[in-house]
């Protein structure tokens, strides 16, 4: 199953990072270089290697230090709309569910949750009609009503996990 478990990182204590790691995770949360080399920057920043920036990403991520690196895109700016969905899935669904709505290409993240609405995703679309045209589609392949749930209003809000202290 692809869906996240909320709680699915190991228990990492701070101490179980250096240095470097600490200030790579400080630097890659808010201010990872968009540039054709990215590593060499990052290394160059932290004064090590190109390869070994790479590696130290690769170990973390390895480690689920880091589960994901990638770009957020606000989707209202690029003309799309998002959603966040929910849905009761049984027990003996679930494996066929997760698959489904993994294989549409607007979901973003889809989690599974100890709750009656035990799967919860978000999906980003062209337009409502579209958003709606493939939620009615998933359902209608899963046999599993699914809850759209547009925001009303957006509240942005950034969160960084400071590993260095000042």
């Amino acid at each position: 199953m692809h869906a996240s478990q909320h709680d699915d990182s190991p228990d990492l204590a701070p101490a179980a990072l250096d240095s470097v790691d600490k200030k790579l995770l400080d630097i890659i949360q808010t201010d990872f270089p968009l540039v054709p080399r990215p590593y060499a920057l990052l290394g160059a920043r932290l004064s090590i290697a190109e390869e070994e920036a790479l590696e130290r990403v690769r170990a973390l991520k390895a480690r689920n230090v880091i589960r994901r690196l990638g770009a957020n895109f606000q989707s209202s700016k690029l003309g799309m709309v998002s959603t966040l969905c929910a849905a009761k899935v049984p027990e003996d669904k679930l494996d066929a569910f997760v698959t489904a709505v993994n294989a549409c290409p607007g979901v973003t993240h889809n989690y599974l949750r100890e709750h009656s609405y035990n799967i919860w995703f978000t999906l980003i679309s062209p337009s409502r009609d579209e958003e709606r045209r493939t939620l009615d589609a998933l359902s209608t392949q899963t046999g599993i009503p699914i809850i759209n749930l547009p925001a009303t209003r957006l509240f942005k809000i950034r969160v960084d996990f400071r590993m260095e202290t000042a």
